[in-house]
């Protein structure tokens, strides 16, 4: 391993990510967490953490120097927090239009439900259910914006510029969501074809969360506030507040998040070459050479 540290950061990314994503898969197909109690695939994510703090003590590193600094924790949190709600706002705001002039009227409620790809089907409300969906999610985000924007921007950065390894650790987060239309092929959920443009899809739309969340990164200088974000859209907007109409729950979820995450990305996409705009500007005032 100290050999691809040293040598080839980009062969211990993706040792990472194979080991991470077998993991994924045999929860998914053969352990199937969320069919239990638990009611969700957590145990790989559990694993995953695992991996990457070993990882990181056998590469001499921090969870600070991945981009869990304890400065700056509630505010990017916050900051995280707000950007989901308001780009959500509008896409829960866009999906109830929508529906009302199909002449579906639909309105929002609150339980926790399992995401699904062919819809919401259990309704929980005790307070129990809310507090383990956060609790597993807050786990989910912490390692997947652990490894494959903390640690794979680590080790990527190393050989790559900013731009090239952000691209790359979302690509890595758009296969690592293939997982879920593969499963619903496997089960008979959905047709090869389907499968395919579901899988192409949810590369696509990780693929811009991923870029988005590695922007947030490189503005901060930490990795709370796309945690934030993340957080956001796992909890409330995908497992939380739903909108119920009369032909069911959620059957616009897919058009809310993709609305959400696009409003989102331009946002972020613009304050990041304002910021580097401002930052070129200064340093010519300055007379130093921009880069």
């Amino acid at each position: 391993m100290e050999r691809n540290i040293k040598c080839k950061p980009d062969n211990l990314c993706m040792i990472i990510f194979l080991l991470c994503l077998s993991v994924r898969f045999v929860e998914y197909f053969l352990i199937e967490t969320d069919k239990t109690a638990i009611g969700e695939n957590v145990l790989h994510k559990v694993v995953g953490i695992i991996l990457l703090a070993l990882v990181l003590k056998k590469i001499s590193l921090t969870w600070g120097d991945i981009g869990f600094q304890k400065n700056g924790f509630v505010r990017g949190l916050l900051k995280g927090l707000l950007l989901g709600s308001v780009c959500f706002a509008v896409s829960f705001g866009l999906e109830l239009a929508i529906l009302s002039l199909q002449g579906n009227h639909a309105h929002l409620e609150i339980y926790i439900s399992s995401f699904s790809l062919t819809g919401s089907q259990m309704k929980n409300t005790d307070f129990v259910f809310f507090l383990l969906c956060v609790l597993f999610n807050v786990i989910n985000v912490w390692m997947e914006e652990g490894v494959f924007r903390g640690l794979f921007f680590k080790m990527l950065s190393k050989t790559k510029p900013f731009m090239q390894a952000n691209f790359i650790a979302a690509f890595l987060f758009g296969i690592w969501h293939i997982v879920m239309p593969v499963r619903g092929y496997v089960n008979g959920e959905m047709s090869f074809a389907a499968m395919i443009l579901m899988g192409i899809g949810y590369i696509i739309l990780a693929g811009i969360m991923g870029i988005k969340w590695g922007l947030l990164y490189r503005i901060t200088g930490n990795l709370w506030a796309g945690l934030g974000d993340h957080l956001f859209n796992n909890t409330v907007a995908t497992n939380m507040l739903h909108v119920v109409s009369l032909k069911g729950a959620d059957e616009l979820q897919i058009v809310r998040i993709m609305a959400a995450q696009i409003i989102s990305f331009g946002f972020v996409i613009v304050v990041y070459y304002c910021r580097k705009r401002n930052a070129k500007l200064s340093l010519c005032d300055k007379g130093g050479e921009v880069q």
